[in-house]
């Protein structure tokens, strides 16, 4: 019983350096950062207030898990996992066929496009990556594209998901910085548009300064004109599902949420009409889904409950405090939680990140004068970074495990730095030119 409340004693500064120790010694060990923010938030909990604070806990992850638009997290996923089945992505790769051409680079670029369409149907990066990496890897590596090149577009272009609308990290952003998320998605769209053609950019770059990188396809693989009729056919169910479902959102018709079960409901139709749709596809699409939502619910109850409790203590307001207080200008503090956030997403999943982070950074960026929708789009941006760094780059581990044998992790990472540094490049010029968001 002396446990209960004995944690006061020590302050709220020994006790944020306490609580964050705490954090990362568990995680070190290799348990789920779900189960070491619900038992951080229960030691302190019990330890600081004693077991009467424990209901206000469990009121603050209820508010969580219950708002609306938390429902188009499984819709978006769903449409994610019916895709993985079908052969939707590999039609509309073969479709893009027709974008590259004799152009030098031009399967690179056609892989961009279309990691930009499946991240425009469904947002999930993890899905993105394996698809693009058993599709369009080894038709590089065929061509003789340098792997560097082909591995480097696979993984940042796998990640798009996180900034072109209806991405998933934007969500979690809007429910946890309270901002609206049809706001945060019309921002994002040209910042994500805008990355995505530093890749393009790249690409060409490399390819023309040095030509034996991306190799121009044969003059046999000139494709025949009921080819090309044949192949487009492969651009239109994904295009129409794309303009349902953002169509929808920007034309003001339907909700984030609504529009997400359009998505659904077309991603459904399309597999039909093609003659993919069984009752296996849809099982493994639905397991997938409680799989992947179940991460995503049982981290946020935990992030959740630990920064209910942090904020009890006062610990959100002693951070709050200690970054404000690094610097008068406005700049250093942003750039202060930007490196924050780089260093973070080496080392933890980026729903983690939005969670601990946000209910104190976007109180400050308010405070500071900031517009938190325009925050929430350099936060996206901030997280494709983290899907590529290592040590824990999720997008690096995602393409190892569909990669040829030849193809070593070190080898992917390395790949991915001049990927890295134009994700930090764009974040520069969203700080410098934040009306690019149209905010």
């Amino acid at each position: 019983m002396e446990f209960f409340g004995a944690l006061q004693d020590i302050g709220i500064a020994n006790g944020t350096f306490l609580m964050f120790a705490m954090l990362l010694g568990l995680l070190v060990t290799g348990i789920p950062l779900a189960y070491v923010t619900l038992l951080v938030a229960l030691v302190f909990a019990l330890g600081w207030f004693g077991p009467m604070v424990v209901p206000l806990i469990t009121s603050r992850v209820y508010s969580f898990v219950s708002s609306f638009v938390f429902v188009s997290v499984p819709m978006f996923v769903l449409m994610a996992a019916i895709l993985d089945r079908s052969g939707i992505a590999r039609d509309l790769f073969d479709a893009m066929k027709l974008l590259g051409g004799r152009l030098r680079g031009g399967v690179a670029i056609q892989t961009i496009f279309v990691a930009v369409i499946l991240a425009a149907m469904s947002g999930i990066i993890g899905g993105e990556v394996v698809l693009l990496g058993l599709v369009a890897l080894p038709q590089m590596l065929r061509l003789g594209y340098d792997k560097h090149l082909a591995i480097g577009v696979v993984c940042a272009g796998g990640a798009l998901g996180t900034m072109v609308p209806p991405s998933i990290v934007l969500i979690i952003y809007g429910l946890t910085a309270n901002v609206s998320v049809g706001d945060l998605f019309t921002a994002a769209f040209i910042p994500g548009l805008m990355l995505a053609s530093f890749y393009v950019a790249y690409v060409l770059i490399r390819a023309y300064l040095n030509p034996a990188l991306a190799p121009v396809p044969d003059q046999n693989d000139v494709v025949p004109l009921a080819e090309k009729l044949r192949l487009l056919k492969g651009l239109i169910l994904p295009l129409l599902v794309v303009t349902g479902v953002l169509g929808s959102i920007y034309g003001g018709v339907a909700s984030v949420t609504e529009a997400s079960a359009v998505g659904v409901a077309g991603v459904i139709v399309s597999t039909l009409i093609r003659g993919e749709l069984t009752i296996a596809l849809m099982k493994g699409a639905a397991l997938q889904t409680l799989q992947t939502v179940g991460m995503i619910v049982w981290i946020g109850i935990g992030a959740s409950a630990l920064v209910g409790v942090f904020n009890l203590m006062g610990g959100i307001k002693f951070v709050s405090d200690m970054i404000t207080g690094i610097s008068e200008n406005p700049t250093i503090i942003l750039l202060f939680m930007m490196a924050i956030l780089f260093v973070l997403g080496m080392f933890l999943d980026w729903v983690g990140i939005a969670l601990l982070t946000m209910p104190i950074f976007v109180p400050i960026i308010i405070k500071l004068g900031y517009d938190p929708v325009w925050f929430g789009v350099l936060f996206a941006m901030n997280m494709q970074v983290s899907f590529l760094s290592p040590p824990f780059g999720p997008a690096a581990f995602y393409l190892k495990s569909v990669a040829p044998a030849g193809i070593s992790l070190a080898t992917i990472f390395r790949a991915l730095v001049p990927f890295i540094a134009l994700q930090v490049l764009a974040v520069a010029i969203l700080i410098v030119f934040p009306g690019i968001t149209g905010r």
